[in-house]
């Protein structure tokens, strides 16, 4: 079965949609477009930036700002405090201050060979995301005096979670957003190896979600990457170099691929044990934790997910 694609850059990434039917690709893709714009940290006119300039501790939002925060906030949850939106400032302060597109990029093994010792990441003790309330009834989001939320990672797993819903009622579909993939249908999903090798592994994913999250993908400087230990706000180094998260959803896949980074080896396999995933160390190796490497039968597309 042959699935029509659509490649665009949005989200400072590289978007793909493949649906069955080829009119819908378009109107997904101002679904993209118009999730992004609400939800970029990059632009002052976009409702993120609006919350986070807004003095006020109770602030009026807009159902789909409510709803990717309310997304950000249950990764959280399901994390242990390891995907935490509420480092903004951190991100800022590291250097991610305005957008990575076009930016020199460091080679994963020079920034490996100058990265600190590795150490497994912890949640913050202040856990300020656990005082973000989103209301839907009122229409707004409340958060103490000077938190600012970051979406960019969660978002991309939000978005492409609502673009594949857009297109599924067609057929087979999937929406990849930058490694944040959604999909309807059988998909053989490759999982890219961070250090531009073979794939290292290939999963079956049907009607389900997978992310990646990388050192790889966003690293500047000599030990600078997006991230960061929550509970020392620098770039963790931990020993894992790219983690691939399988999950229902892709907001709950992007959340669980960046928490199995922070934790390091040994827990972030114990993250991704219930649905699935892949390790990639800073060694060169692989684990595949798990779901085993497969590949499915009837395949609708072939995708590469990496960070």
């Amino acid at each position: 079965m042959t699935l029509h694609e659509l490649a665009f850059p949005a989200m400072g990434t590289h978007v793909r949609l493949l649906a069955w039917d080829p009119s819908l690709l378009p109107w997904a893709r101002a679904e993209v477009e118009r999730l992004a714009a609400c939800l970029t940290r990059f632009d002052a006119r976009s409702d993120l930036c609006s919350l986070n300039a807004d003095p006020r501790a109770v602030v009026p939002a807009s159902p789909v700002l409510r709803a990717a925060v309310r997304a950000a906030l249950a990764g959280a949850q399901r994390t242990g405090g390891l995907a935490d939106p509420t480092l903004l400032g951190a991100l800022e302060a590291a250097g991610y201050d305005r957008s990575l597109a076009g930016r020199p990029r460091t080679p994963l093994r020079r920034a490996l060979a100058s990265a600190p010792a590795r150490r497994a990441a912890r949640p913050h003790p202040a856990a300020a995301w656990r005082a973000v309330v989103v209301d839907d009834e009122a229409g707004t989001i409340a958060r103490p005096p000077g938190v600012r939320l970051d979406l960019g990672g969660s978002a991309k797993g939000f978005i492409a979670d609502r673009a594949a819903a857009r297109m599924a009622p067609s057929g087979p579909c999937a929406a990849d957003c930058g490694g944040d993939v959604r999909v309807h249908g059988s998909h053989a999903v490759d999982v890219a190896d961070p250090f531009g090798g073979a794939p290292v592994g290939t999963l079956e994913l049907r009607d389900g979600a997978v992310a990646t999250s990388g050192v790889d993908a966003r690293a500047w400087g000599r030990e600078s990457h997006h991230l960061l230990d929550p509970s020392t706000a620098l770039p963790a180094w931990t020993g894992v170099v790219a983690a691939t998260a399988l999950a229902p959803t892709a907001a709950e896949a992007e959340a669980l691929s960046k928490a199995a980074l922070l934790a390091g080896p040994h827990r972030g396999a114990e993250l991704l044990e219930r649905h699935g995933g892949v390790l990639a160390l800073d060694d060169g190796t692989a684990r595949i934790v798990g779901a085993p490497a497969a590949r499915p039968r009837g395949a609708t597309a072939r995708l590469e997910v990496a960070a």
